[in-house]
This record gives C-alpha cells, sequence and structure tokens, in this order.
C-alpha cells in the first residue's frame, strides 16, 4: 500500500500517515521524489483492511491511497477446506479437525509397511505417508522402489482406509504416482521445478507443496500460484524447515513464516516435524509447537523398525510412539479450539492377506 500525500504537505503530514501504519502494525518507510511526499507500507504485516484505508484516507494532507498489484491473487483469494477423498469417504483438510499423515520416508518393506500403516490409524491418522521415488543428495542413497512402491502404499491405504500421499520428483514419475495416491506431494527440492509445477496442476489430484528449504515464503507462495493458476484442485501449503546456521537441528522449523502464510492466504498448511527436526527425541515438541501455530495437519515419519530404514531413521518414530503423540495433540488442539478424531474403528489384521509377485528391490 502508498499513501500518497498532497503537493505541499509537510513533514508532519508523513509522520502522520507513518504512525497510522504502525499502529495497524506495518513498517513504514517515506518516498521524496518530484517534490512530492509518499509513505510506502512495508511487510511482513497482516493486511490491511477497509478501515484502516479508511483512516489513513481521512488524514490531512493525504491524496490518495494506493493498492500495488497483488502477486499471487489466486493464492491470496483461496479459501481452505481442501477435500480429499479417501477409502472411508472424503476428508476436509483445513476445517476444524486437524489431518494426521503417518508413514515411512520410503516403502522399503512391505510388512513393515503393513504394520505401519495399522498403527497410523490405531492412532488416528487419515493419511498413510511414504516415499517411493526419492531426490537424495547423494547418487548412492536409497533412491526409493518406484512403481512397486506405489502399489504397496495403495493397497496398504485401502485395507486400513487411509488415503496415500507420496512424492513426484518429476513429470516422468507424476502420472504413475496421481494414479495411486489421493495426494501428490511436490517436494522442497522441487518447489522451484516450474514445469512440474505447471504439470502437477493438471494431474487432477489435490497437492502437497512443501517449501523449499532456501525459499522465502513469498517464493512458497508464488509456487502455490503457479498450481493455482494451472488448475490444481486444491493445493496445501507444507512447511518443513529451512536452512540457518543452526546444526543442532536438521533444519530450523519456520513457524514464523508458517503464521505470515496464514495472514497472506486461506489456503491449509501442513507441518512437516521429521525434517526439521532430524531427530525423533525434537518431533513431539515440534509438532505441539507446530499446532500452537495454527498447523492444520502434520505429516510424521515413522517406520516398524527406524534402525532397519533406508533413508531418514534417526527421525523417524517408533510405532509405539505414534499414539501417545497423537494424543498429546489432540490435548493441544483442543486448546486452540481445533480437534483430532482418535481412531475409532476395528483396524484389519497387522500382515497383508497377499504378496505382490515381486519383492521389492534391495
Amino acid at each position: 500500500m502508498i499513501v500518497l500525500l498532497r503537493a505541499g504537505a509537510d513533514v508532519a503530514a508523513a509522520r502522520a500517515v507513518e504512525a497510522a501504519l504502525q499502529r495497524a502494525g506495518a513498517g513504514a518507510r517515506r518516498v521524496n521524489g518530484g517534490g512530492r511526499l509518499a509513505v510506502e507500507s512495508v511487510a511482513p504485516h497482516a493486511p490491511l483492511g477497509d478501515e484502516t484505508r479508511a483512516r489513513l484516507a481521512a488524514l490531512d494532507g493525504v491524496e490518495a491511497v494506493l493498492d500495488g498489484a497483488e502477486p499471487n491473487p489466486r493464492v491470496r483469494a483461496a479459501r481452505g477446506p481442501v477435500e480429499i477423498a479417501t477409502p472411508l469417504g472424503p476428508l476436509e483438510i483445513g476445517g476444524a479437525a486437524v489431518a494426521l499423515a503417518f508413514g515411512p520416508c520410503s516403502v522399503d518393506d512391505e510388512d513393515d509397511l503393513w504394520k505401519t500403516a495399522s498403527a497410523a490409524r490405531a492412532a488416528g491418522a487419515q493419511l498413510l505417508r511414504g516415499g517411493a521415488f526419492k531426490p537424495r543428495t547423494s547418487p548412492y542413497a536409497f533412491q526409493g522402489a518406484g512403481a512397486g512402491a506405489l502399489r504397496l502404499l495403495r493397497r496398504a491405504g485401502d485395507a486400513f482406509g487411509l488415503a496415500v500421499v507420496s512424492e513426484a520428483m518429476s513429470e516422468a514419475s507424476l502420472d504413475a504416482v496421481a494414479a495411486e495416491c489421493e495426494l501428490v506431494q511436490l517436494g522442497a527440492r522441487s518447489m522451484a521445478c516450474t514445469p512440474l509445477l505447471k504439470a502437477a496442476a493438471r494431474c487432477g489430484r489435490p497437492l502437497l507443496l512443501k517449501r523449499g528449504f532456501g525459499a522465502t515464503v513469498d517464493e512458497w507462495l508464488a509456487a502455490a500460484e503457479y498450481l493455482l493458476d494451472g488448475g490444481a484442485p486444491g493445493v496445501i501449503l507444507c512447511e518443513r524447515g529451512i536452512r540457518t546456521f543452526e546444526p543442532g537441528t536438521r533444519a530450523t522449523l519456520d513457524l514464523g513464516g508458517l503464521a505470515l502464510a496464514r495472514l497472506r492466504t486461506g489456503l491449509p498448511i501442513f507441518v512437516d516435524p521429521s525434517h526439521a527436526a532430524g531427530t525423533r527425541a525434537l518431533v513431539e515438541p515440534l509438532s505441539l509447537a507446530a499446532l500452537a501455530a495454527g498447523a492444520d495437519g502434520l505429516i510424521v515419519e515413522c517406520h516398524a523398525d527406524p534402525g532397519r530404514a533406508r533413508s531418514d531413521g534417526p527421525q523417524a518414530l517408533a510405532l509405539d510412539e505414534l499414539e501417545p503423540l497423537a494424543r498429546a495433540c489432540h490435548r493441544v488442539a483442543r486448546a486452540v479450539g481445533r480437534e483430532i478424531k482418535l481412531c475409532s474403528v476395528t483396524c484389519p489384521p497387522t500382515t497383508p492377506s497377499r504378496r505382490p509377485s515381486s519383492a521389492l528391490p534391495r
């Protein structure tokens, strides 16, 4: 917003505008050129509503209150909730209830996945997360089991009544992920890949957009604008930590960025505490802090045997830690006027009824 002062207005008039902006929670920058004074609002701040505009316009010396062009109009106008289909019916993300997504970083064993899905369902999760295509820093690290892992996720999701979310890391993998998953994840490393964003917007599935670990909130929202502009049926943002100078955590969970994004858009926002923590001991406190800050859901890594996990084992919760986490989250959610619906149905057996024709690659 720019407040243009009349010709001949003095510095006192500019100071009055600056004071009014500061009372509204915005910073102010004075602009002087061509013999005219203007005052520009400086982010970050909450949207300045009609009442603030009227108050500014009524000040002595003010000629006009001008709005700058909105860089992300679809993101600004978007409102939740986002509806996701599940085997048990539609799930609303961004409504009164907080959603939980539990599962392994990568699918690496069928029996482990089945046990994980059972524990996730018993703890109150509505979504099963799991990586099939994995972007890794080293070319020698496990890259995921591919289409076979997607088929296992689908079987487990159907058996336990869970929606499935997995990452598409390229245009080539997008169709396969969209065919098996109710929610398609676009990872932190892919957030700035505009060809993938454009293709994902056309895949027909709601999208979970993770914030890049070096991205500003504005850049994150601009990536979401690509998705909405391309026709995505729903977008859920996901804060997963940014890279800072702190070596004690894998990333710094930016709850200030979450709160700022909440001021800029009505899109639902998930938090991934696992990638921010880097160690399982920090997952619960970060989860609780995220819910207190307004997160609409959590996406948490867990594994039947974290010591055998082929990726991110140190940050994966053991299965017996899921229900205590969910109950702690339930208490915090209630304190901030939300709810978490814990499991109230009988879960299927903890072993698969039949095995696929081929094992996952090792």
